[in-house]
């Protein structure tokens, strides 16, 4: 298995030289899945229908976290609460000299925290932990900042600092300083690769983090819509836009790309783009507006808003943290029967029982066509978008009900150049070979 830790840390050691501030113009960065046989987190031992199945069982997880007390996809014990159960990672190093570190990608979090030396109550963590004094850029945030006054739940030091304390679900919480230090990613562009750099990125500095995390994480990367998001704080350097491709799950061993600025600028003949919103109770989250869906020559209407309570439209997420497409139940159930009379073959169990219907791949299994039909933007899914092998021989709805909250997860997202427009404030898809993009 490739280090890509190592990897990192050399190329920070090497590129000294190359680090500057960001200059404007586009980049990307690599994005690995966590099913990747590059990623600390692969189990060789694992069948690829044995990690889907995980990564079925992380989205069900992920829900709960977003949403505290929602139901699992079919009637039945929840499973525990996750919180950095992503599915995707990138390099980034923090402060000066460069730390590396394999971060979790989370369009679903927005503060960035780490766990950080002195640390006084720390979950394991294999690889170092960064520590302040070995930065000569590492600040603390001063309580009366903008940027303190505008996370939740924060207190003042004695030395009028600020502190934060993120608490998950499932109790596990991560409390430390707000901190402002030199964001560094391995990145390629069209005018070569090597570092960008951003002075002053807020993030958190854990000195005291339990709970439920995995040992082989080094970091959460919020990628959502707050203020003190990843893509927020970037935002007047990549013009509000971030774009990503994500292969099918049958091809994770090819990494993503996940792209700012300039680069990630979506357009073509083929692309089709949707209103982007906000919801006031929930400013994490990127909310589009799902009209309907069409299965085969069947149209089906999708009333009202699940979890959209604000004033702007908005009735589902778009997550690429959580596998799963998950409706409200009255919403999932007409698709469910119109799916299930569109294909000619029987029913058959989830091995698993977390889906519910399933068909053996034979001959006789035909997957029907279906649309997704967004505020403006008509998205045709291909068969791998749709249905997911979850055991030998044994297919399945990539869908699932939950009433808390509809979410537009990354197998149907899965093939499509997904661009984000903070400033139109637009998501435009596009078909594409992610594994060549």
């Amino acid at each position: 298995m490739v280090n890509f830790l190592s990897i990192f840390s050399f190329a920070c050691a090497m590129a000294l030289s190359f680090i500057d501030a960001y200059n404007g113009s586009g980049f990307s960065v690599e994005l690995v899945h966590r099913d990747s046989p590059d990623s600390p987190f692969y189990n060789p031992s694992e069948s690829q229908t044995k990690r889907l199945t995980n990564a079925i069982q992380r989205s069900l997880n992920r829900v709960n976290h977003f949403t505290k007390n929602s139901a699992s996809i079919k009637n039945g014990a929840q499973p525990p609460i996750i919180p950095n159960n992503g599915e995707y990672l990138m390099n980034i190093s923090i402060g000066t000299p460069p730390f590396g570190l394999l971060a979790i990608v989370d369009t679903g979090s927005d503060l960035m925290w780490i766990q950080c030396k002195p640390c006084t109550n720390c979950y394991k963590q294999i690889d170092p932990l960064f520590d302040p004094k070995s930065s000569t850029t590492y600040r603390k945030v001063s309580c009366k900042s903008e940027r303190c006054q505008s996370l939740d739940n924060t207190s003042c030091d004695d030395d009028g600092t600020c502190r934060y304390m993120i608490s998950y679900a499932d109790k596990s919480h991560s409390i430390g300083h707000v901190a402002n230090e030199t964001l560094s990613m391995a990145t390629g562009s069209k005018t070569g690769s090597g570092l960008v750099s951003f002075p002053g990125f807020t993030f958190g500095c854990g000195h005291d983090n339990a709970g439920s995390f995995n040992e082989k994480g080094t970091g959460i990367v919020g990628l959502g819509a707050s203020s003190v998001s990843l893509i927020s704080q970037l935002d007047t350097s990549i013009s509000g836009k971030f774009s990503y491709c994500l292969v099918p799950f049958s091809e994770r061993k090819s990494s993503s790309k996940l792209r700012f600025g300039s680069e990630a600028v979506v357009s073509g003949a083929k692309s089709v783009s949707t209103p982007l919103s906000r919801n006031i109770f929930h400013p994490v989250f990127y909310y589009l507006t799902l009209e309907a869906i069409t299965i085969g020559d069947k149209r089906l209407k999708v009333n009202g808003s699940s979890s959209s309570t604000g004033d702007d439209p908005g009735n589902i997420i778009i997550d690429s943290g959580t596998t799963l497409t998950l409706l409200p139940s009255n919403v999932y159930a007409k698709m469910e029967s119109q799916v299930a009379k569109s294909i000619e073959a029987k029913p058959v169990k989830d091995p698993s029982g977390i889906l519910s219907l399933c068909y053996n791949s034979t001959a006789q299994f035909k997957a029907p066509s279906m649309t997704m039909h967004f505020s403006n933007a008509d998205l045709k899914l291909n068969d791998y978008n749709t249905f997911v092998e979850v055991a030998e021989g044994v297919v399945c709805l990539a869908f699932g009900a939950n009433d808390d909250l509809a979410i537009y997860g990354n197998i149907a997202q899965a093939g499509f150049l997904v661009g984000y427009d903070l400033g139109k404030k637009t998501l435009t898809f596009l078909p594409t070979d992610c594994s060549k993009s």
